[in-house]
């Protein structure tokens, strides 16, 4: 089985200011603003959806096809895929733009102050899904808007079963959209907040969700997360991490272990319980894919945490 994952590649730059904005920005003063904060701690992480679900299945030792949009910038990207053995096949350069990335400043009480160039990602929609690569199984994941629409319809028109996972491209779609999506897609994936925003605009109920497609999954942060498939809700529990880092990317780890179980026939149960395990082993680390682990790793934590074996 081949699956396909469409979304964002990008860059993260994080920066970390030792004071607090709240002591910088005067509530008076916000039709004037002009801060300037110094930022001794910076690291620039490997990132975007479909970069971060792809390394997590690599290291999973499943590969995947990521098709993506990148600029001229992209060469440091493309040697650490490389180095993990993950395939570019149908990531496309577009000449003239930089990758996508995200500058993200966050201060000492968490609170985050983020901007975010879309660069060749605004291309990526003019890209469409190969009908000849063998695809069995794909992810629309957050990308540019014509980019979601486009690829989600090209995988239900070639009727292959695809995750949609709206995630921060949920402000782009009404709820005439979403309902679109809903009817297209085989799973759907959401966290919490996600969720009820695509129940207040589709006025869906989650069993009315989960009625339209395979199985609707809403992750919980700590509180785990939560299937509603084949007329049942299945409650997963958390995995308690080593210690809580950076919670970025945990979403995209959870994601590739759903995409994991969905390729080997897992029960939901399964599924959910190695995705809440790949989510707390990311979250003990800073950025998207500075994690490490092997699948006999995996197997014997999953069998730590949950007493029996996938």
């Amino acid at each position: 089985m081949t699956v396909m994952i469409c979304g964002s590649i990008a860059y993260d730059t994080v920066m970390v200011f030792d004071g607090r904005f709240k002591e910088h920005i005067l509530p008076d003063s916000i039709h004037m603003l002009s801060v300037s904060f110094l930022v001794p701690q910076l690291r620039r992480n490997f990132g975007g959806v479909a970069g971060n679900i792809a390394y997590n299945l690599a290291l999973l030792g499943m590969g995947a096809e990521v098709l993506a949009t990148v600029g001229d910038d992209f060469d440091p990207y493309e040697t650490w895929m490389r180095r993990h053995g993950q395939s570019l096949k149908h990531v496309r350069r577009i000449p003239g733009t930089y990758t996508a990335q995200a500058f993200i400043t966050t201060d000492l009480d968490d609170n985050q102050i983020t901007a975010f160039h879309p660069g060749a990602m605004q291309q990526a929609g003019g890209f469409a899904v190969p009908h000849d690569a063998g695809i069995t199984l794909g992810l629309v994941g957050p990308d540019s808007r014509d980019a979601m629409v486009n690829h989600a319809r090209q995988f239900a028109e070639a009727g292959i079963p695809f995750v949609f996972d709206v995630g921060q491209g949920l402000p782009m779609f009404d709820g005439e959209s979403l309902g679109t999506f809903i009817e297209q897609a085989s799973w759907i994936i959401v966290n919490d907040y996600e969720g009820q925003l695509i129940q207040e605009r589709t006025g869906l109920q989650p069993e009315q969700i989960a009625a339209r497609c395979r199985a609707y999954i809403v992750t919980r942060g700590a509180q785990g997360s939560r299937v509603y498939a084949d007329g049942k809700v299945i409650d997963i529990p958390p995995v308690t991490p080593a210690q809580v880092v950076d919670p970025t990317g945990c979403g995209d780890a959870y994601r590739a272990g759903i995409l994991y179980g969905l390729v080997h026939g897992f029960e939901w149960a399964t599924t959910g319980r190695l995705a809440s395990l790949i989510g707390a082993i990311k979250i003990a680390h800073h950025g998207t894919q500075s994690h490490a682990f092997t699948l006999e790793d995996i197997q014997a934590r999953f069998h730590a945490a949950f007493g029996y074996r996938f």
